[in-house]
Formats: structure tokens, C-alpha cells, sequence
């Protein structure tokens, strides 16, 4: 049964209130202290300079550690402890963001971090099954007061039914929900519900798919369960990292305090469009291209693409060697690559074995010429002699310039260059796909697009990359840099030294290098230069993650979901969306679709099916949309309502920017805080921009808007994962007309509000 603040019969007084203000305020003495510490021990570290190369190393590392704990201690500064439960047994235990012990009593809690076992009935407790709890108390706090206590007596015979009985603090749920927007996406961790809890704790192999329609919750229950894994796997996470992928970088703005604010930092936050290290895909490009290069038909085209560039002339090829020309044919290149492309090796790798076929064939030559008997008996040349000829053809510039030619070492970036750039090639590797499709295919070189980035993956799992030459890379730098660390060593020698005795007794007088010598130095720098896992995998294609969370991912095309199995072998995955949300030409039409050919039947399903974000009067409007685009589609269900109707306007098109200015001028006015969304075809995003941007000085609009702005101008795609307090949505039909899956792109614009909604439409001529 829940007492709120100034109910009748309320179980709290102000003497209550300050008690718990007094709890708090040692909490929050406890983290200062230990924030103190991290700061002072930050800005010391900061302000090292100069030194030796390991002082520097070490002084960069510290920075990164003492950063990442200011940066968490901060994060919790606004709401550290939020819970209490009171157990039938007379106990009292605290659930806040972060767990806290007192050091100086066995370590005793002081504040249960809310992922722990423990903490779990403030979650999951109800009348009927009170999980051994007697009352839930939520703490509602600003700053470092606490403004109001919520409390929930968990006895059947007490407990009245309501609308929203199954609703787990039902009062802190709506009070945060009706709250204005930041601009930033906050924590839900004070607000869990049961059925977001059981998916947030849910065991960690396998794959799991949570659906959920507008406003269920799906972006915050994966943040919220990368925190609990990291938290329950620490063990196996914290080497192998997290990776998160979202839509865009305005999403991943929006989200990105969420997992400090839950003390977890480590997790590696990226777009389809950075997911290959080098590369951060910004270009844009027709839908159709995108939908072309999301296809597994690309496979086939880039495997082909990689076999056009094994060249074998149609005329024997000329090779000037010390004033002698060699010639290569036609039959002996084709045979040679044909035998090399049996190993089944990947194109780079296969190169050596190419560059002996080749060399063999020219040394015969050579040896021919030179060793023949004037008699005609065997050829006079040793097998050493022959050794030394290929040795000597290999080096030559003539010969290297032939091989590159008829088989050229590639990267991905140069592959895919060469083919979109050239109908030819294009063609060529092609064939199976339609002129049309062929010519979506063709553009200049100038960047890379987020639909580019899994092919140019799966360009390097079929070029492949030499590990000799990179070990022999490694081996250079290393080499460099005990040089370097002997230097320092031989600046060091005479002018420091250790008394370890008084020398008159006998003693000896240690210099830096009776203490260390080269290679220790060297370990010690790459010790201290070691980097946070997130940092390492973001750099390595091939790095393994112990789990990958999707976000939006009915978005990804095939191809994208044949990257993310690459980068997790063991196939843990958190996947986060709803299918009918679908706006990607090539995105997933069903989750069996996208998933079966990676883990068979091994995936499980769970459904969010309340919207906390969404009010009913909206959701009724979207609702009419989801029909549209399946009949067998039901809604998401409301839990409140927020007693402003929807309201939809009809202008004639040469009035639409005029009105739009008056309506966002009305709208923003009536937003005591808050933030309002402007959403618009992305056709109309130059025009309407232009006009609005001129007569509302605060607004934001472009690639990647700033969100906390007041008001926010955006097409469909920047708003996908976002919210907004109030919304209009300028040109319904346009945002149709412009994608065959329009109408999930109007289904998505009109579920961003949390308050209130309006709709204005031009008249159709």
C-alpha cells in the first residue's frame, strides 16, 4: 500500500524526513571523502611534468584512473541513496547507485549497491509476495537534501487495489516520468519495474532479444544490464569489455551518463560507422544504395572483387631485368594462380606463395639463358646457383612491380575504393545484381558511409593481414624503444646514486643502473602505458568482446549483423528493438530472420508491453499508425495519462513555415522546463530549418543537434531512442512518401513525447 507525501494518514514527520536527511548527508560524507581523495590525487597527477619516459608513462596512467573514479563519484552525486527496506525481522538495509562498506566495522554495509542479490525485493516485493520485506520506502532527493519519503507497506490485508496495483513504486514511477527532460537520458534505477528487473538480471551466454514498443523502456533495461553484468561477471567482462552499438552519435550523446551515473565506465559506446578501428563513417547516401550494400548478395560481390584483382595478362608481360628482359605469360600467370587460390589462403596472405610461383618460373628462365650446356647436356647451374637467382629476382624492382601488378597487396579502405569508383570493376563483380542496383553501387572517392563499414569487414576477413609483418612492426617499435630507455639509463649513470652504507664502513655506493638495467626499464613503460580494455578493443578489428549490446537493432541490415557475430564469437548478446520500428530499407523484418543463421534456435525472446513513456492519449494516435502497418500488432499499454489531448492541424503549404514558427513559439512558451522536439521529413530539414532557426534563436538543428537546447530540430532518423516533452511532427505524409517504410518511420515520430503532442500537416493541393 503506498503513502505519498501530504496523504492523509501518512506514516512520516518532518523528524522522520530529517533522520533520513542525517543518513544521507554521512553517505554522501563517505563519497566526498573518497572523491576528495580521486580529485587530489588527480590534479597531482596532472600537474607532473617533464621526467623520465616512464615517470611520463606512469603519470598518463594515473590521470586515466583517478579520471574515471572523479568521474564516478560524480556521476552519483545527485541521488546516491533512493531506497530502504524494512524487514520482518526489524532490519533496515539502504539501496543506493553504489555500494558503500564502513571500513572501520567489518566492513559492515553501508549503502547495498542496487545490482546485489540482496537488493533485489526493492524491485520485486509486492503484498502477495512480500520476499520477506515489510515496507519499501523511496527516497526522493534534490541535490543533497531528501525533499520526500514514499513508503509501501507490503501486507496483503492492508494493500488496496488500484489501476496500477502491479506498478513497483508507483509514485517515484510517475513523478519521474512527469518530470521535464534534460536533454540527457537519467537512470531508471530508482524506478524498475518487475518486468524490466527480470530482463535486466537475466542470465549471461546466449542471445537475448527484448522487444518492446514505444516507451517500454528497451534503451534503459540494456544500459541498466550492461551495469549488472559488468557488476555479477566482473571476473570475465572486465578483460574481454562491452560493447554497445546504437544508432547514432546523437543517440549515444544522449545516453551517454547513464552508465557513469551507475558507476560504470568501461563499457565501449560505438555506431555501426565506427565499428571498423580508422574508419568513422559520416558520409551520406540514398536509402536504396544503403539497401544494396545491406544485402548478403555482397559477400559474393567482394569475394569476387578480390578475385578480379588476381590479375593474369592476355599478353605475355615484359620484365626488365639488369638489362635483360624476362617474359612472363599468360598460361604460366594463370596457372600460378590458380595453384595459390587452392590453399584457400586469404588474398594478402596467399601473396608469398604467389611470388614463388612467379620467381620460379622467371629463375628457370634465367637459368636457362645462363647455365645452358653448349653440348646439350644438363644445365651447368647448382641448385645453390638456382637458389641465388630467385633470391636475386625477388629483390628486383622490376620483378616487385610485376608482382604487385598481377596480385598487389590491399587493404579493405583501397578495395573498396577502386571498385565503387569504377562501373567496370563494378560490373565485373556484380553480375547477379541489376544495372540499376550496379549504378547505386558507383561513386567517387570521398569518404565512408555507416552501410560501407561492415563491407570493408568483411574486405579484411578476405584479404587478411600478414601477422609476420606486423609482429615484425612490433618487434622495430620495441627495438626503438629499449634504445630510447638505454639512453635515459646512460644519462642516469653517474649522476644518481643510492649510499646504501656509510662507505667508510665498508659500503658501496649504487648507481641507477646497478638497480635496473635496459629491459626492465622498457617493462615498467609498457606496464604503465597499458590501456583500459575499451581503449584496446576499439583499436583491434579482431578483438573478441565477452558481450554486445545492440540498440535500435531492427536497423541493422544482414551484413551489420554479420560484423557483430564476428566481434562476439561466443554469441552473448543483448539485442534491443522493435520490429515495427523498422525505417532501414534493408533492416530486420523479423528477429528469427536476422538470428537463426548465426544461433539456430538458441535465442530467447523477452517482451516489454507497458509504456512508462508514452501517455495513453498519444499512444491512441500512434496506434492508428501500427495498424496500418500490421493489423496483428498491438500497441504497447499506457500506465498514465497526461490530460492533454493531441491536437492535428491542417495548413495550406505556402502557410507551413509561417505556422510552424507560431506553433514552436506557443509550444516552447507553455514548457515551464523541458524540452520540445521538432520533427520533420528529411527533405524539409534546409527550408523549415531556415525559417524556424530564424525566429527561434534557441533552437538546434543539424547532423547531430544539441539536446539540450529547448528546442530541437530533427528528422525521424536522428530521433530514433530519444525523447522529448512535447513534439510536433511538421508533414506526416511527407515523412511517409519519403521510404517505403514510412509509416514505421510516423510510428516512431509520434511516440518521442512524453507530455504532449501536435501534428501539422500542409492540405493536399
Amino acid at each position: 500500500m503506498s503513502r505519498q507525501s501530504g496523504d492523509p494518514g501518512e506514516l512520516r514527520s518532518a523528524d522522520e524526513i530529517g533522520r533520513e536527511q542525517e543518513y544521507v548527508s554521512m553517505l554522501y560524507g563517505r563519497l566526498d571523502d573518497l572523491r576528495e581523495q580521486a580529485a587530489t590525487r588527480l590534479t597531482e597527477a596532472l600537474r607532473t611534468t617533464g621526467g623520465t619516459l616512464q615517470d611520463r608513462s606512469q603519470r598518463d596512467s594515473s590521470v586515466r584512473m583517478y579520471a574515471d573514479q572523479v568521474e564516478q563519484y560524480a556521476a552519483v552525486e545527485n541521488g546516491l541513496a533512493f531506497g530502504r527496506l524494512d524487514t520482518e525481522d526489524g532490519g533496515r538495509h539502504y539501496v543506493g547507485r553504489i555500494g558503500i562498506f564502513d571500513t572501520s566495522d567489518d566492513y559492515d554495509p553501508l549503502l547495498m549497491d542496487w545490482r546485489a542479490p540482496a537488493a533485489r525485493p526493492f524491485y520485486l516485493a509486492t503484498a502477495a509476495n512480500p520476499q520477506g520485506i515489510r515496507r519499501r520506502r523511496h527516497l526522493r532527493t534534490r541535490q543533497r537534501k531528501v525533499t520526500g519519503l514514499n513508503d509501501e507497506v507490503l501486507d496483503l490485508a492492508t494493500a488496496s487495489p488500484t489501476g496500477h496495483e502491479e506498478l513497483t513504486g508507483e509514485a517515484s514511477l510517475l513523478a519521474a516520468l512527469n518530470a521535464g527532460r534534460t536533454g540527457r537520458m537519467r537512470d531508471i534505477v530508482e524506478t524498475i519495474q518487475a518486468e524490466q528487473d527480470r530482463i535486466i538480471r537475466a542470465d549471461l551466454p546466449g542471445v537475448l532479444v527484448v522487444q518492446g514498443g514505444p516507451g517500454t523502456g528497451k534503451t534503459a533495461v540494456a544500459l541498466h544490464r550492461a551495469a549488472y553484468l559488468l557488476y555479477t561477471h566482473r571476473r570475465e567482462l572486465s578483460t574481454r569489455g562491452v560493447l554497445l552499438v546504437g544508432p547514432n552519435l546523437t543517440f549515444l550523446r544522449y545516453i551517454s551518463q547513464v552508465l557513469p551515473a551507475l558507476a560504470e565506465t568501461g563499457v565501449l559506446l560505438r555506431t555501426q560507422g565506427d565499428l571498423f578501428p580508422g574508419v568513422s563513417a559520416r558520409r551520406t547516401e540514398p536509402a536504396e544504395a544503403a539497401a544494396v550494400k545491406g544485402r548478403l548478395a555482397m559477400t559474393e560481390v567482394l569475394a569476387a572483387a578480390v578475385r578480379d584483382r588476381q590479375w593474369a595478362p592476355d599478353e605475355p608481360l615484359e620484365i626488365e631485368v639488369e638489362r635483360e628482359v624476362l617474359h612472363l605469360d599468360p598460361q604460366t600467370c594463370r596457372a600460378a594462380r590458380e595453384r595459390v587460390r587452392r590453399s584457400g589462403r586469404p588474398h594478402n596472405l596467399a601473396r608469398p606463395l604467389f611470388d614463388i610461383e612467379i620467381v620460379h618460373a622467371l629463375a628457370a628462365q634465367v637459368a636457362e639463358r645462363i647455365g645452358a650446356d653448349p653440348l646439350g647436356g644438363e644445365n651447368l647451374l647448382s641448385p645453390a646457383d638456382i637458389a641465388e637467382i630467385r633470391r636475386e629476382l625477388h629483390e628486383e624492382p622490376g620483378v616487385r612491380a610485376a608482382l604487385d601488378e598481377l596480385w598487389p597487396v590491399l587493404t579493405p579502405q583501397r578495395l573498396l575504393a577502386d571498385l565503387f569508383a569504377d562501373p567496370d570493376r563494378i560490373a565485373t563483380a556484380a553480375p547477379q545484381l541489376t544495372e540499376g542496383e550496379r549504378a547505386l553501387l558507383h561513386r567517387e572517392p570521398g569518404g565512408w558511409t555507416p552501410a560501407d563499414v561492415p563491407l570493408l569487414d568483411e574486405a579484411a576477413e578476405l584479404l587478411g593481414e600478414d601477422e609476420r609483418a606486423a609482429a615484425a612492426r612490433r618487434e622495430r617499435l620495441r627495438v626503438l624503444n629499449r634504445e630510447y630507455a638505454e639512453g635515459v639509463l646512460e644519462i642516469w649513470k653517474g649522476s644518481r646514486s643510492i649510499d646504501v652504507e656509510d662507505e667508510a664502513d665498508g659500503g658501496e655506493v649504487l648507481g641507477v643502473t646497478d638497480l635496473i638495467d635496459a629491459d626492465r626499464l622498457l617493462e615498467r613503460q609498457e606496464e604503465a602505458d597499458r590501456l583500459t580494455t575499451a581503449q584496446r578493443a576499439a583499436a583491434d578489428r579482431n578483438w573478441a568482446f565477452g558481450h554486445v549490446i545492440v540498440d535500435e537493432a531492427q536497423e541493422l541490415s544482414p551484413m551489420a549483423w554479420r560484423l557483430l557475430m564476428r566481434r562476439c564469437p561466443s554469441r552473448s548478446m543483448t539485442i534491443v528493438g522493435d520490429v515495427a520500428q523498422t525505417g532501414a530499407l534493408s533492416g530486420t523484418p523479423s528477429w528469427a530472420d536476422a538470428l537463426e543463421p548465426y544461433v539456430a534456435q538458441r535465442w530467447r525472446l523477452e517482451e516489454l508491453t507497458v509504456s512508462y513513456r508514452t501517455p495513453a492519449e498519444i499512444m491512441a494516435v500512434a496506434a492508428e499508425v501500427l495498424t496500418e502497418i500490421d493489423p496483428e500488432l498491438s500497441p504497447p499499454r499506457s500506465v498514465r495519462e497526461s490530460g492533454v489531448p493531441p491536437w492535428d492541424r491542417s495548413v495550406p503549404p505556402d502557410r507551413l513555415a509561417a505556422d510552424l514558427v507560431a506553433v514552436t513559439a506557443r509550444e516552447a512558451a507553455e514548457l515551464t522546463e523541458g524540452r520540445l522536439g521538432v520533427i520533420v521529413p528529411e527533405g524539409r530539414v534546409a527550408d523549415l530549418g531556415a525559417t524556424l532557426g530564424a525566429e527561434v534563436p534557441e533552437m538546434a538543428i543539424g547532423e547531430h543537434p544539441e539536446l539540450e537546447s529547448r528546442v530541437v530540430l530533427l528528422t525521424v532518423a536522428q530521433a530514433k531512442g530519444l525523447e522529448f516533452d512535447s513534439v510536433l511532427v511538421v508533414d506526416p505524409a511527407g515523412i511517409v512518401a519519403e521510404s517505403p517504410r514510412g509509416r514505421s518511420d510516423l510510428y516512431v515520430a509520434l511516440t518521442r513525447a512524453t507530455q504532449r503532442l501536435g501534428i501539422l500537416r500542409p492540405t493536399t493541393p
